[in-house]
């Protein structure tokens, strides 16, 4: 095994390329869950976010309304799932692995038309002498501006849970539903709000997939980072540092294995490929056990129906 081969620099830069999706979508699974409400169909929405980016870029032939598209694709599917657990009063977790199954096969559907073409290239941005520094230039700051935007999103939710009113707000409701609702708070309008926020974040992260990683439509593309999203929530313990971190572990391992593959690493391949996912919920499950009962608590109204009149 040759290990020079390995380039510090381009293995972070890959790293963070690599996570992107992830992050996106477990960030907005987060606020969906500060508000009490169990959306497993994150899967879903990120392969309409990706077909519908894809879609959507290729026909106006700019990336940047491509993603919007995605994102708009992604709320309109959570909607979907807000409109029969927040309204009819399903239950959300069999609502949600409904909107997974929908979503592959209605992404499938429109994705027919697509397939074996290019979508217009995403630019990198030029962030002037930042990008000429030593080792930093290469690894930091060499991006798109979709890993620089998903950053940014993940620091914002963390300071408008933490620091805002609204935040609070969302925070109450899913802690105590009932409580909030006596306050007057408008429970259904909050969660649904919530709903369609994890379902932009989501379809921009299948759209960073279709339309900056592979670059093309692939039925099933996703290939379960909906999934990885929902598990890095969890273990993440509902807080956006730890989510960031979760993701970016992940991104690491997956972009490792594929440079420890190409150094001639004596493992078959088979166990290289399934050890982002092995690794990544081991350590994640070890960094949870290290910390307090009270911290790993989970929102706690979460997957519960709310009615107004009870």
């Amino acid at each position: 095994m040759d290990l020079s081969n390995i380039n510090p620099a381009l293995l972070i830069a890959a790293l963070m390329v690599a996570s992107v999706p992830i992050l996106l979508a477990a960030i907005g699974e987060m606020v969906v869950e500060k508000a009490g409400v169990l959306n497993l169909g994150v899967e879903g929405m990120m392969i309409m976010g990706a077909v519908c980016g894809f879609a959507v870029a290729l026909t106006t032939g700019s990336p940047v309304i491509g993603f919007v598209g995605a994102a708009l694709g992604g709320a309109a599917l959570s909607l979907v799932f807000a409109v029969l657990t927040q309204v009819f009063l399903t239950n959300q977790v069999a609502t949600g692995l409904a909107l997974t199954l929908f979503g592959l096969g209605l992404s499938s559907l429109v994705g027919q038309g697509y397939q074996g073409l290019k979508p217009p290239p995403t630019a990198k941005l030029d962030l002037g002498p930042l990008a000429d520094l030593p080792f930093l230039g290469q690894a930091v700051f060499s991006h798109d501006w979709i890993v620089y935007f998903s950053l940014l999103v993940t620091v914002a939710v963390w300071a408008f849970l933490k620091f805002t009113r609204a935040g609070l707000v969302l925070r109450a409701v899913g802690e105590n539903h009932d409580a909030a609702h006596a306050l007057g708070y408008k429970i259904t309008l909050i969660r649904t709000a919530a709903i369609a926020f994890g379902g932009a974040c989501a379809g921009m992260g299948g759209a960073y997939i279709s339309l900056v990683r592979v670059p093309q439509w692939v039925d099933g593309m996703t290939a379960g980072a909906g999934w990885i999203a929902l598990a890095i929530v969890v273990f993440g313990s509902w807080r956006a540092g730890y989510v960031l971190l979760g993701a970016y572990l992940f991104g690491g391992v997956t972009v490792l294995q594929l440079n420890l593959q190409v150094a001639g690493l004596a493992i078959p391949v088979e166990y290289l490929s399934m050890s982002p996912y092995v690794i990544t919920i081991c350590v994640l499950v070890a960094i949870s056990a290290t910390r307090s009962s009270t911290s790993l608590a989970a929102p706690g109204s979460l997957g519960r129906i709310f009615h107004a009149s009870r």
